[in-house]
């Protein structure tokens, strides 16, 4: 696996990670890769400093030793909301956790049980494959993607 620098033609800066150097080529040619921030697919490596390491316990990383955090505060992405996709994603985020029942990996079945009357309806999220997502909507039952994953799930 290989870490990149990348950033999109806007200058949107972030990180990525790779099967190889040629997984990165074969993505970028083919238009797989996408900024994080305004989803432009012009997205190229950006200069990074390598993390050599001599033997022994490797040493802080150097983003740790400018920035230090608390045991308690996680580094993510949206923690600290810059642009206004981000802030929207943060909202996006709330709304669903504080609306909506956390169902999990048993989102298939909770949302096949609503759609078929065996359960009552109520909003809900949660995780499936995207096999069995496909599913769902051939069957006729109304689901949408999140742009996010499930805080439970990023523990």
């Amino acid at each position: 696996m290989i870490r990149y620098a990348l950033k999109c033609e806007a200058g949107h800066g972030f990180e990525s990670w790779f099967q190889s150097a040629a997984a990165f080529d074969s993505l970028a040619r083919a238009g797989h890769l996408s900024c994080a921030v305004c989803g432009s697919t012009e997205v190229s490596k950006s200069l990074m400093a390598p993390r050599v390491t001599s033997g022994g316990s490797a040493p802080a990383a150097p983003e740790a030793a400018e920035k230090p955090q608390s045991a308690k505060t996680p580094a993510s992405a949206l923690s600290n909301p810059a642009s206004d996709v981000e802030k929207a994603l943060t909202a996006l985020r709330k709304k669903v956790e504080s609306t909506s029942d956390y169902v999990g990996k048993n989102f298939v079945r909770e949302a096949r049980d609503m759609h078929a009357g065996r359960s009552p309806e109520r909003p809900i999220y949660g995780e499936a494959r995207l096999d069995q997502a496909r599913e769902l909507v051939a069957e006729g039952v109304p689901l949408m993607p999140l742009p996010f994953k499930p805080k439970r799930q990023l523990s």
